[in-house]
């Protein structure tokens, strides 16, 4: 018998999915002694992705008709609306409007048509007139109003399911880096470097189930662990998304989004506000090489350009950086998009190991969806 730690579960990666599905696992094993960890590499939750968003409660009407972003989006929508009820998360059911010009008429219909076949039944068309008298800032020929959209502070949901998952024995370990994974019979034995650079000492642990929820490193991480098959790791880009905030006072009482790109690579440059109404504009969609979030001035005017496609009194004056994320995406520059990649022994042959790729936008709507999911698919 080995002397190592050994857990049930190990969750690596604490951003908003990880701790969801840390949090849903607690759950499903509430009072039947069951050990989990979730590991972070750095020294807090949500750093990467889940702190560079739009904050937004998505509805679902975007992704394609029965595909995972869909599906799990409009149920996590209502579960995320619910938790946030239960735990005081703060949050704003404030609808959203998609504006379209009179040659994207069409294109918007279809866009209602496929919200329908996606689950989300509220949406309502809005005429010229009816779009002015609620935003009359905004210049568009018609809308659909989404009004199960929302904003949420994602700090303190991240912060309340580490809470939740810690009282029903959840251990987090933050500043824990993982170095490999050797697949062992019926278990994984982890190699990790714990403690802050100078200090981190080697500590090797074994777990039954493992779920690699690591975001921007989940491919890399992927890669450490033996009996993974090359061809099963799925090809990631990094796509940067930038935002501007607004300097003036916000005019709107809705988000504000144009139609979305063609192949959906992103959903525009929108107009999304926090609890505290600071209107911010973004994201763009931007393919790049390495992981950095500057912020390039200069780019303001083209997000001026943009945006004045619907709303014409900005000005390049107006916008100021404000933040930038970086989407784990599993397809390139002007390929069509591509649905979550979550992966099992079906799919990779190694029993026990639940592997999440491509997990960007709806990631935090559906972030209660996927741990449920997850949750269902672990037999210990």
């Amino acid at each position: 018998m080995s002397n190592r730690d050994s857990f049930d579960i190990c969750v690596i990666g604490a951003g908003v999915i990880g701790l969801a599905t840390a949090y849903e696992l607690a759950k499903k094993y509430k009072n039947q002694d069951v050990s989990i960890v979730i590991l972070e590499s750095e020294s807090s939750f949500g750093q990467h992705i889940s702190s560079r968003n739009s904050e937004v409660i998505h509805a679902g009407i975007y992704y394609p008709t029965d595909s995972l972003k869909a599906k799990l989006c409009v149920e996590g929508k209502e579960l995320l609306y619910s938790y946030s009820e239960q735990f005081n998360i703060p949050h704003k059911k404030i609808g959203k409007l998609i504006v379209a010009k009179k040659s994207e008429a069409n294109a918007l219909t279809q866009l209602r048509e496929k919200a329908i076949a996606n689950g989300v039944l509220d949406l309502q068309f809005l005429n010229r007139a009816e779009l002015q008298k609620l935003e009359p800032e905004i210049d568009a020929h018609a809308a659909l109003l989404s009004p199960s959209t929302g904003i949420i502070d994602s700090h303190a949901y991240m912060q309340s399911l580490l809470h939740q998952a810690e009282i029903l024995g959840v251990q987090f370990a933050p500043y824990s880096r993982v170095e490999k994974i050797d697949t062992d019979k019926e278990t994984f034995v982890m190699h990790c470097q714990i403690g802050e650079n100078k200090n981190a000492e080697e500590y090797q642990f074994d777990c039954r189930q493992l779920i690699n929820s690591a975001g921007l490193q989940a491919q890399s991480i992927a890669r450490t662990i033996s009996k993974v098959p090359k061809n099963t790791i799925p090809k990631l880009h990094y796509c940067k998304g930038d935002y501007f905030d607004y300097r003036g006072h916000n005019p709107f009482s809705h988000l504000i989004y144009p139609m979305p790109e063609a192949n959906t690579a992103g959903l525009g440059i929108h107009a999304t506000m926090d609890l505290s109404s600071q209107l911010k504009f973004g994201p763009d969609t931007d393919f790049v090489e390495n992981i950095a979030f500057e912020i390039d001035d200069s780019k303001a005017k083209t997000f001026a350009r943009n945006i004045s496609s619907y709303f014409p009194a900005i000005k390049t004056a107006d916008l100021k950086p404000a933040y930038s994320g970086i989407r784990p995406k599993l397809s390139g520059q002007s390929e069509a998009a591509v649905d979550f990649n979550i992966q099992g022994e079906s799919v990779h042959g190694v029993p026990g190991l639940i592997q999440l790729f491509g997990m960007e936008s709806p990631g935090l709507t559906a972030s209660l969806a996927i741990g449920k999911h997850i949750a269902r698919s672990v037999q210990l």
